[in-house]
């Protein structure tokens, strides 16, 4: 009963103070601002005065600064909306010289160290520089952090809380499932696991991205830590030798990197965040050709790397900088087999590697060892943001969201090969947000969250019952907004805004659990992966 009268008493005081607040001197009010500073202290103890609002401000401003840095963009959106003294970011700017908080100053940091040009004035009809600054970061982040891959017989996810799980069988000898073999198990029996489980050695490390291909694969921490596993042949896992590896092991010449890739043809690649490229595995493509006189003929072809090796050299085992491209800053990278697609933050796109089926898009099946850039895509004078690739073909994706494919007809989405970049006449009308491809298929997620596939099938892979020459919609998925899609040959997964993924195709791989999973059964529908989800990235 004191509390209440005390509070009654303190309401009318306070309403005595507003009605003579008129008449107040400058001393006067000075003193009623001392005395509700020190009720909000006795109050709310663990809230500090006005000047220092957040214990974080507390903190030395060079210290600040490396917490933010290791902070993603969703858990730096949610500090800037619980803490206006870190925001500091009033709807119409203030007279020079404008506050900046640390939230946006670490932003404009991420920007500047991928050599990207913030400016001095707001985007038309912008009102927040941390609110256009988190809406940049994380589209950027989307097209290079990937919650979800898929190979022959396994899956990879990255779940909501940064945590590496995997699930489905070991393709041959090659240990794709990052999980140490029990030593009492038969060594001639494949591994398996049904539902998606947490690779233990990696449990300690927070994932953000993660990549495959049927035999090798890698993660990227938030560290930018990457860490890579699976069979080792061609020196594919970048640690200076050829051996498979179990469990993942870090690839200690790597750090800030920022978007990883894994190729069919025992490649990988690494992009950090000053946007230098980084390239190891396989460095010969070995092709069979008719010659001139009818009889096969064995061939080597440059496999992708992006720079010259020793003619007895065969491959790079761990990663080796692409210096062709030095002057050029890469965000995006795709492996074909036995070749490379990299995009520039000016919107340029180079291809190197081995042309069969015009998979380089220069319009010949010619070979180039270096890095070239697609002169069919610079005539179009579009800014293009993201590439994938097949085996043999390759898609490029349009700042507007507009969809170029070439190369193998069964995937490039003209119905025929195609040895120079085209428009995907069947895309025309439809904005494309993401874009994915594999083998002989490929796929996109449009702005509404609706997913298209085309290409060769096995098992119900496309989410449709045959194959299909040019982009169908996945029926099984309507009213479903997607928000990051992986596909592959055996099958395809793909995660809705909420972070639940949906999988249909080889059963065996899906982590659907032993009540959907029928041996040398497809599934036909696109069916939720029970209690997962992953992490996927939305505006802020």
């Amino acid at each position: 009963m004191a509390g209440a009268a005390a509070l009654a008493a303190l309401r009318t005081a306070a309403r005595e103070c507003q009605l003579a607040a008129p008449s107040f001197s400058d001393e006067h009010a000075a003193q009623g601002l001392a005395i509700t500073v020190d009720l909000r202290a006795q109050f709310l103890p663990l809230v500090f005065s006005a000047q220092a609002s957040s214990p974080l401000l507390q903190l030395p401003a060079e210290l600040l600064a490396v917490i933010l840095s290791r902070l993603d963009t969703r858990d730096l959106a949610r500090l800037a909306a619980t803490c206006r003294s870190l925001c500091r970011d009033a709807p119409t700017p203030p007279p020079p010289p404008r506050a900046i908080g640390p939230v946006e100053t670490e932003l404009r940091r991420r920007a500047g160290a991928r050599g990207l040009d913030v400016g001095s004035s707001l985007p038309e009809g912008a009102t927040s520089w941390v609110a256009c600054l988190l809406k940049r970061d994380c589209r950027d982040a989307q097209m290079r952090q990937v919650p979800l891959a898929v190979g022959l017989e396994h899956s990879i996810f990255v779940d909501k809380g940064g945590r590496l799980l995997t699930c489905g069988s070991d393709c041959g000898s090659a240990p794709a499932l990052g999980h140490a073999a029990d030593p009492a198990a038969d060594p001639n029996v494949r591994r398996k696991i049904g539902p998606p489980t947490p690779v233990p050695s990696m449990q300690e490390r927070r994932i953000v991205s993660v990549a495959t291909s049927y035999v090798h694969c890698l993660a990227l921490s938030a560290e930018g830590e990457v860490y890579s596993w699976g069979a080792g042949d061609y020196g594919a896992l970048g640690h200076g030798d050829e051996g498979a590896r179990e469990v993942p092991g870090r690839i200690e010449s790597l750090s800030h990197i920022e978007h990883i890739a894994a190729g069919s043809n025992f490649t990988s690649s690494a992009v950090d965040e000053k946007g230098r490229l980084f390239t190891w595995g396989r460095a010969i493509f070995e092709d069979v050709e008719e010659n001139e006189d009818g009889g096969l003929e064995e061939f080597e072809r440059p496999s992708g790397l992006g720079y010259e090796l020793d003619a007895e050299t065969g491959s790079e085992a761990t990663p080796k900088r692409v210096d062709a491209l030095s002057q050029d800053r890469v965000v995006g990278v795709a492996l074909g087999a036995g070749f490379t697609l990299a995009v520039t933050d000016a919107g340029a796109i180079f291809s190197f590697g081995f042309s069969r089926d015009g998979g380089l898009g220069h319009g010949s099946l010619e070979s180039e060892v270096l890095p070239r850039r697609i002169e069919a895509l610079a005539q179009t004078r579009q800014r293009f943001v993201a590439v994938a690739a097949g085996d043999f073909h390759a898609l490029a994706l349009t700042k507007e969201g507009e969809l170029y494919g070439w190369g193998d007809g069964r995937a490039n989405g003209q119905g025929r090969e195609g040895r120079t970049p085209q428009r995907v006449a069947e895309l025309i009308g439809q904005r494309i947000k993401l874009v994915d491809a594999r083998d002989g298929c490929s796929c996109v997620v449009t702005e509404k969250g609706e997913l298209f596939t085309w290409g060769s099938t096995c098992n119900y892979s496309l989410g449709h019952a045959g194959p299909q020459p040019t982009p169908t919609r996945v029926a099984g998925l309507s009213g479903v907004e997607l928000a990051a899609v992986a596909i592959g040959w055996t099958h395809t997964l793909a995660a809705d805004a909420d972070g639940v993924v949906w999988a249909f195709g080889e059963s065996s791989a899906l982590g659907l659990g032993a009540s959907v999973t029928v041996a040398g059964v497809p599934v036909r529908t696109p069916t939720p992966i029970p209690t997962l989800c992953v992490r996927v990235l939305n505006s802020p």
